[in-house]
């Protein structure tokens, strides 16, 4: 008998949200099993660092991977797109996010109120495979950059949580977060929100898709759409510490526009954040 692994790795922002998390999941895969007799599933954590060969795997029931890895680093082919979730967060719209565009509190003192008094600053990053992070902030800089640069420079951080550490700590003076990420944070942690200041949003686009193994059959796929709106509506206090509102089933079509923002950028001259 298969068995299958899942895990929601994007949310987890506190211990707190990743145990609502773990909890729908939970109610979700208890359905599928139940309607499928899919076998043993382990609700794991996913691992730490390099996720594309975890989102690439045959035994991999459900989990949630970012647009841009989507879309610009090939997972489309190799995974079914089960639901993009629905969240109600200033700058989200339908399935559709935003980037909140964030500045130090020492730089919101030296002027840099808008995205185009950042000229020189020192950006920070999630990582070069986040849509969020780097696609959307790249496309937002790009129309401002002279010869292909920007900043002064670019610090990787590895989170979007770690880039709001590094603007409260002045390590660097602007970022982009996902707009869902801030919500959340701000709810249980708003004390991160101390040394930073909001100038902005990116343009929007789809949020961060569910996917499962194409080893999952397409009514089972169908089956887990179905298990995730009934989770949803199980427990409605989790949904809204979560700020879950729902899931669409959009097309993988629709998230083109992630690569319709590189290209727009590559095109104005800013292929690299920088």
């Amino acid at each position: 008998m298969t068995r299958w692994i899942a895990s929601l790795p994007m949310y987890n922002v506190t211990p707190q949200h990743a145990a609502s998390w773990r909890s729908l999941l939970s109610d979700c895969l208890a359905k599928v099993a139940r309607s499928f007799k899919l076998g043993d599933i382990a609700i794991e954590n996913a691992p730490e660092g390099e996720l594309m060969p975890y989102w690439r795997r045959e035994d991999l029931l459900l989990s949630q991977t970012c647009g841009y890895p989507y879309r610009m680093l090939g997972l489309a082919k190799d995974v079914h797109l089960i639901a993009t979730p629905i969240f109600d967060a200033p700058g989200c719209e339908g399935p559709r996010y935003r980037s909140v565009l964030v500045v130090s509190a020492q730089a919101w003192e030296r002027g840099a109120k808008t995205l185009a008094a950042c000229r020189g600053l020192r950006a920070a990053c999630n990582g070069a495979d986040s849509h969020s992070g780097m696609n959307a902030f790249r496309h937002a800089v790009a129309p401002l950059a002279r010869d292909g640069r920007f900043f002064a420079s670019v610090r990787w951080t590895g989170s979007h949580a770690a880039t709001l550490r590094a603007l409260a700590n002045r390590t660097a003076d602007v970022g982009a977060i996902d707009c869902v990420t801030f919500a959340l944070l701000h709810d249980s942690q708003p004390e991160r929100f101390d040394g930073v200041q909001t100038i902005g949003m990116t343009a929007s686009a789809p949020g961060l898709p569910l996917i499962a193994s194409r080893a999952l059959g397409e009514n089972q796929a169908d089956g887990l759409r179905d298990a995730l709106d009934a989770a949803l509506a199980a427990d409605p206090e989790r949904a809204h510490k979560l700020r879950l509102r729902g899931f669409a089933r959009l097309t993988g079509e629709a998230y083109a526009e992630i690569e319709a923002f590189a290209s727009t950028a590559a095109r104005q001259g800013y292929a690299e954040l920088r």
